[in-house]
């Protein structure tokens, strides 16, 4: 090709001739039901292997090589490649796996039939994200079948367990899958994605002293405990219940105090998702008997969906926490002896925050690329998180472009085939750009 405008259109015919490449394959795939087994257990919806075969086998045909490996048992990650150098290397992702499809009486379509109606195509995974899978497999191929020779080194990345924390895409990282920048597929609604905040599961564990209920009194009451009186008990609810109310002011005080241009005002919330509290710590960290209200608890445990800024640093915000956590035991005559205990990374969950540059030259290209096609996109943040935190977080330039639809995680899932295609075409434009042609 002479120029990499040539190649641009060399592409797009491909892609053009071929429109329904994308939409096929995204079909075949959400036909295949590959519910994550962390949610269900169930060897008929488990299928993510028959996904990555069909995935292995597209990746195959353009050429790729590949390497495939199981992350847990029987749940492979596939990554095809094809050489080049790595100055210019980039890699694109997406993650087979999908959340369960819940009631199905409330689904008006069968949610792995990959039905097509109004320009939509409905199924679990359809827009989360096996469409996203579909469009990098079939710009890459498009590249292939117009016979463009690539500067830079090119990778798919095929991952499970994102819904569950991103186990694929860490283990893919761990193995040394890398590139200079990464696209990730997740649907971005038209828009190019370049941050996101980090996140954290964090366990706070509260001791208190186990009694009888009915010797609460010498508690409430300490001013008339004598020697001779029994011991009084800690309610380690008692105590939780404060800590939660300070911990909402010091949330307020964060997420007025800080802010990042890209993603929304007060972004950088701490939920207090679980509490559990009883008597006895058993050796799961969790209270041994949770039904006697006659007992006195001494233990409560709350767990933390622990959210920062995409500017933030991991271990600022945690040295912060736990300064707040110091001082808050500080203030109580118990608490000072007997400190709250903070876990960070509860269930091996920790997402880097992203925070790639707007003028980074992949996302310029991926903003004209889709406007040239008749997009409007806008570059933003993404305020969830996905797996483009765990390449963030080895540093590579990462960023979130993918199609446009509805229902994931809910009912009726369903990816706009125009914005597929728009997609796979954008897609196919800043490989080019990014990578150079020979």
């Amino acid at each position: 090709m002479a120029t990499s405008e040539d190649a641009v259109k060399a592409a797009w015919k491909v892609l053009d001739a071929e429109r329904d490449y994308a939409t096929d394959l995204t079909q075949k795939l959400v036909r295949i039901p590959s519910v994550n087994p962390k949610f269900i257990k169930d060897p008929e919806q488990n299928r993510e292997p028959a996904v990555q075969d069909v995935v292995e086998g597209e990746l195959k045909s353009i050429g790729m090589s590949i390497d495939r490996w199981d992350v847990f048992e029987d749940r492979p990650n596939v990554i095809g490649q094809l050489a080049g150098s790595e100055d210019r290397s980039l890699l694109l992702c997406g993650h087979v796996d999908v959340v369960p499809i819940g009631e199905r009486a409330t689904w008006t379509v069968d949610p792995f039939g990959g039905e097509i109606k109004n320009g939509r195509l409905y199924g679990r995974g359809a827009v989360d994200m096996k469409s996203g899978v579909a469009s990098a497999i079939g710009a890459i191929r498009a590249i292939r079948k117009a016979g463009i020779e690539l500067k830079g080194r090119v990778a798919m990345h095929s991952v499970v367990d994102e819904e569950t924390g991103g186990s694929g895409a860490i283990d893919a990282v761990k193995r040394g899958y890398l590139a200079e920048a990464a696209i990730i597929t997740e649907p971005s609604w038209g828009e190019i994605q370049v941050c996101e905040g980090g996140l954290e599961w964090v366990r706070v564990t509260v001791r208190g002293r186990q009694g009888h209920a009915g010797w609460r009194y010498n508690e409430v009451w300490p001013q008339y405990h004598t020697p001779e009186r029994l011991q009084p008990g800690v309610n380690a609810i008692d105590l939780a219940v404060r800590f939660m109310e300070a911990l909402r002011h010091f949330e307020s005080a964060r997420c007025r105090s800080r802010s990042h241009p890209l993603v929304p005002a007060g972004l950088n919330t701490i939920n207090v998702g679980a509490m559990r509290a009883g008597a006895g710590l058993g050796p799961d960290g969790l209270p041994m008997i949770m039904t006697n209200p006659a007992i006195i608890p001494d233990v409560a445990v709350l767990d933390l969906d622990f959210k920062f800024l995409p500017n933030e640093k991991k271990e600022d915000v945690r040295a912060e926490f736990e300064n707040f956590v110091h001082h808050f035991c500080q203030s109580d005559m118990w608490l000072k002896d007997h400190p709250i205990k903070v876990e960070w990374e509860l269930g091996g969950l920790h997402f880097p925050p992203m925070d790639t540059p707007p003028d980074h030259p992949l996302v310029q290209s991926l903003f004209r690329r889709r406007t040239e096609l008749g997009g409007k996109p806008k570059i933003s943040g993404f305020i969830a998180v996905a797996d483009c935190a765990h390449y963030a977080g080895a540093g590579v330039k990462a960023m979130i472009c993918g199609a446009t639809g509805d229902g994931f995680h809910g009912t009726d899932e369903y990816v706009d085939i125009a914005s597929l295609e728009e997609t796979t075409k954008t897609l196919a434009a800043a490989i080019i750009d990014w990578c150079g042609v020979r």
